[in-house]
């Protein structure tokens, strides 16, 4: 029923998809910038401490931004003021949450990537930072050079949902069902080429079942319309759900990480069923390349302990979360792997924003 997500594969389930020169150019420089992205995180760890402890004991002196790139209320603006929260505690000055949605992200990554790299100002990118790498034909900045991971904070799950009507209540039914009827499922999401959208397209290529994909141009006219039944399956965000789906009101079959969720516990994971699927959100810190290490490791250190705390755990995992402590070089390489798996999706799919 299912097969892993090759490079062979994903052509053979999506025919249109060509291996064109400019293609292979582009995916050997995204190949190459995840190398010197990896190198760099890993290295920045060795460079002489003349002057760190100096740098560390007075920031920060003023205010720290933390960017945004959704509007408040949201999951991103919710972990945002929480982490902003615990380091102006920490730290004694405010860390004030500034919203600049737009462009899928990229113009809050742009203010942040051309602000001064001096640790007062942060991004709290995700993984629509890793999609838009390869999505976006043009960007002004090229995020994996651009940007120095600081931490990880949370990641969470999409979770696979139908209407309550539709006629199954598992993965294996769900996909036997639309092998059976092909191309009569809609699948919303909050908007081609967004994270809803990979972790379907990723679904339809590791089992062969061919979904409608209808965008919509955010993800409350998403749920909204999968709610009335509209459309049959969406892979939302478990945050935004997790309400609907304990009231009945919509039928969870899986979470999209690779393990159980603890807001779910009894809700299997889809690669129990389709082995290697996984499509899980996430988010964390990143500053402006060239800002100081020592601000680097001292940023990672607290939000570190905020992760740690006990009422921040429950406060994230009450929002379907799972904490992402690390170093800066594990930060790095989750954003380099989500990266290049993201870019075969994007061109096995042939997704092209219009």
């Amino acid at each position: 029923m299912t097969r892993g997500i090759s490079d062979a594969a994903c052509v053979q389930a999506f025919p249109r998809a060509r291996a064109g020169r400019q293609k292979a150019r582009d995916g050997n420089s995204i190949e190459l910038a995840r190398r010197q992205f990896l190198r760099l995180t890993a290295g920045a760890a060795a460079l002489p401490a003349v002057s760190r402890v100096a740098r560390a004991q007075t920031y920060p002196t003023g205010p720290v931004r933390i960017v945004v790139g959704f509007t408040a209320g949201g999951a991103f603006d919710i972990v945002a003021r929480l982490m902003g929260q615990w380091l102006s505690d920490r730290l004694r000055q405010p860390f004030m949450v500034e919203n600049r949605p737009g462009a899928g992200t990229n113009l809050a990554t742009e203010a942040v990537i051309r602000a001064p790299a001096d640790g007062y100002t942060l991004l709290l990118c995700g993984a629509a930072n890793a999609v838009n790498a390869t999505l976006y034909e043009r960007l002004n900045f090229n995020f994996i050079g651009d940007v120095t991971p600081v931490a990880g904070v949370m990641r969470f799950p999409n979770v696979m949902e139908v209407h309550p009507s539709f006629p199954a209540t598992t993965v294996p039914e769900f996909v036997a069902y639309a092998k059976a009827n092909p191309g009569k499922i809609n699948m919303g999401s909050s908007g081609k080429g967004t994270t809803q959208h990979l972790a379907g397209e990723l679904f339809k290529i590791m089992t062969g079942v061919d979904l409608l994909h209808v965008p919509y141009r955010g993800a409350p006219q998403a749920l909204t319309d999968l709610l009335s039944g509209h459309v049959q399956v969406s892979f939302d965000p478990l945050p935004a759900s997790i309400e609907f789906i304990k009231s009945g009101k919509l039928r969870a079959l899986a979470v999209t990480s690779a393990a159980r969720s603890e807001a779910l516990p009894d809700l299997p994971s889809v690669s129990e069923f389709v082995p290697g699927y996984e499509a899980s959100g996430w988010n964390g810190v990143c500053v402006p390349k060239n800002t100081p290490i020592e601000i680097v490791e001292k940023l990672n250190k607290e939000i570190n302990a905020g992760l740690a705390d006990p009422k921040t755990r429950a406060t994230l995992a009450a929002l379907g979360g799972m904490m992402l402590a690390g170093s800066p070089a594990d930060f790095g390489k989750l954003i380099a792997d989500d990266t290049e798996k993201w870019a075969k999706v994007i061109r096995a799919a042939d997704i092209k924003l219009e």
